[in-house]
């Protein structure tokens, strides 16, 4: 039980941290919140595709005429690696975009509380 535990560590942290981010996105009103909730839920699914992708005892995808190339079962396979590495160059972009979006937000209603948003906009119209 403790051995699977210890095994599994990464995809229990990864779920935790998944659980998390959704409780910020849906469950608070600030937009700040909302945000870091989102940030917490991309991270969480970037540690859960590197956690799957982790081969214990293997190497990195280069030649090596000690190993062999038969056997590819004693190599890491970058694609999941790479895949991750774009989704934080993502993440940083929609980070930065949303930044913008609240700033505009807040200087045009002096505030980043949905409710409180909502209840100007509905006033505007």
């Amino acid at each position: 039980m403790i051995q699977t535990i210890i095994d599994y560590y990464p995809y229990y942290l990864s779920t935790l941290l998944m659980a998390i981010g959704i409780w910020g996105m849906v469950g608070k009103h600030n937009l700040m919140k909302k945000l870091i909730g989102m940030n917490i839920f991309q991270t969480a699914i970037i540690l859960f595709f590197i956690s799957t992708s982790v081969k214990f005892g293997a190497t990195v995808p280069t030649y090596d005429p000690e190993l062999g190339v038969t056997n590819p079962a004693l190599y890491v396979n970058p694609l999941p690696h790479v895949l991750m590495l774009t989704a934080i160059v993502v993440m940083v972009a929609t980070n930065g975009v949303a930044l913008a979006l609240l700033l505009l937000i807040y200087r045009r209603y002096h505030s980043i509380d949905e409710r409180e948003i909502s209840r100007m906009m509905k006033e505007d119209s």
